[in-house]
């Protein structure tokens, strides 16, 4: 594993949060801020950290709610404005004014949100199988398993459930990449027994919202025009559909990148052969244009 340094933040409402710092970038060169889906945390970048950690710095943030982050006293605060808000605090404490910004889905959401307050802030931009319009039929899917605690007796088990929940999603995989996923996304709690590390309480804004369409995010894809950005699609995605992600690249213009992973659904997990080779091309593109 690679080394890093942990670092820790207050939230605008006193949570004390909690981030990776994975040294590199000492050229000059923008850190990568990599923003994590719903349920996972900044273990999740791992694969990503071990292959450009040190030419890159890495920021990796466990969301409220997360892994070590303190959860939140509301539930109603697990909202992608809260999360910016946490983010922008973290920035500000780390006097970071530029950076490539990684978002996995959830992280892909708050990149948007960036974009549209402060899209000076973006050096580039990876949008991880998320968009403006997300499929019903992966809302659906998400909303089955968010906020139901799991515990199992040992890694294995939990990795045996990941594959009976997720072989779909990941259907080249094998039990080593069931179980590291499994040890991602879950922890050994004081019982011995291995349980998801995030609050359950994320599910509430969710389940309030229900299947009510929220604020028309299009508008925002025009403010990443100027700025080098990717859009990584799973090709059995469920949630970002081919027609979304073609409008987006066409909104966006010329400085977007479409990347489909083949045999994928979401979220790539941008160890695959072809998310490496696009996520070089864009790191190529803020660094020489």
């Amino acid at each position: 594993m690679v080394d890093y340094s942990d670092g820790y933040w207050w939230s605008p409402d006193g949570l004390r949060l909690h981030y990776r710092d994975y040294a590199g970038g000492h050229d000059g060169r923008p850190p990568l801020l990599c923003l994590p889906g719903l349920t996972r945390n900044a273990r999740d970048f791992e694969p990503l950290a071990a292959r450009l950690a040190g030419d890159w710095r890495l920021i990796c943030p466990d969301m409220r709610g997360r892994a070590g982050s303190a959860q939140a006293k509301d539930p109603m605060t697990y909202v992608p404005l809260t999360y910016l808000q946490d983010i922008s605090r973290l920035l500000a404490d780390l006097a970071i004014t530029r950076f490539v910004a990684v978002g996995t889905s959830l992280g892909g959401l708050i990149t948007m949100l960036v974009a549209a307050t402060h899209r000076e802030w973006l050096a580039g931009a990876l949008l991880n199988d998320v968009g403006p319009e997300l499929d019903e039929a992966g809302l659906a899917r998400i909303r089955t398993y968010v906020g139901v605690n799991q515990s199992h007796p040992s890694w294995v088990h939990a990795a045996r459930a990941l594959e009976e929940a997720n072989r779909d999603v990941y259907p080249a995989y094998g039990l080593d990449q069931w179980l590291a996923m499994a040890k991602r996304l879950y922890r050994l709690n004081s019982a011995g027994r291995i349980v998801l590390d995030y609050d359950m309480r994320i599910a509430e804004p969710i389940r309030a919202m229900g299947s009510e369409a929220g604020v028309d995010m299009w508008p925002v894809m025009a403010a990443f025009r100027d700025i080098p950005t990717l859009l990584l699609r799973g090709e059995r995605s469920d949630l970002l559909s081919a027609q979304t992600a073609q409008r987006m690249v066409a909104d966006i213009g010329a400085k977007a990148e479409l990347a489909t992973i083949p045999d994928v659904g979401h979220a790539p997990a941008l160890d695959e052969p072809e998310s490496i080779a696009a996520i070089d091309r864009l790191l190529a593109r803020v660094l020489h244009g």
